[in-house]
């Protein structure tokens, strides 16, 4: 399968580097570019991509506003929203999240993560870039009350894993900190996602937190 992209940037260099990193993969084809919020809308209507990584402040109309037009309720067969921005105001993470959006990553993420983002949203999951969930969950866990024992049975390997996912690594970081593939890490990604249970990294880092695996309290 072959995912359909639709780049939404009014900065055209952007638009441009984001199209080579994608270019570069086998699975991802980009189907447009638009420059504002209402072209994004008349492009995603035209071509019906897959997935649309939006920016947030772009003229005639800004990107959380489009990203509400495309996933508003009773939209047939609407694209996942991956919103991709320099501004990484909490304010904004919210917004776009409780807006439906698919992710929110900061532009000097990386091309992996754009990547990673991008198949994520395709498959129904949802990431954010690790700096903004650690920051979000660090504000959950000083307001967090004391935390529970964790009622799920996880491997000592897994509990290591869970450990990094909560401190913002990706993928290939965490192989590299526990000397296993990026194959290995999805497998127990996957394994603990059962088990908790939780629908992405984002609900893995979260339980991580609340149940005192990190942060000091265990």
């Amino acid at each position: 399968m072959t995912i359909r992209i639709l780049i939404a940037d009014d900065q055209a260099m952007v638009r441009a580097g984001f199209a080579m990193i994608l270019a570069a993969e086998d699975d991802i084809e980009v189907v447009g570019e638009a420059t504002d919020g209402v072209h994004a809308l008349e492009l995603a209507e035209r071509h019906r991509p897959d997935v649309v990584l939006m920016d947030i402040r772009m003229p005639r109309m800004d990107g959380l506003e489009a990203l509400r037009r495309l996933t508003r309720p009773g939209t047939v067969n609407p694209p996942k929203v991956v919103v991709v921005t320099t501004f990484d105001d909490d304010e904004y993470v919210q917004r776009a999240l409780s807006e439906g959006a698919s992710g929110f990553l900061i532009k000097d993420s990386g091309p992996a993560l754009l990547v990673e983002a991008i198949r994520a949203a395709y498959s129904g999951e949802a990431l954010v870039s690790p700096a903004i969930t650690v920051r979000l969950l660090r504000q959950f866990h000083g307001s967090a009350p004391a935390p529970r024992k964790p009622d799920t049975a996880l491997s000592e390997r897994e509990k290591d894993l869970v450990r990094l996912v909560a401190r913002g690594l990706t993928n290939a970081e965490i192989a590299t900190e526990l000397s296993i593939s990026v194959g290995t890490v999805k497998t127990h990604l996957g394994n603990v996602q059962i088990k908790l249970p939780a629908r992405n990294r984002v609900e893995i880092a979260a339980w991580a937190w609340e149940s005192g695996l990190v942060g000091g309290r265990r």
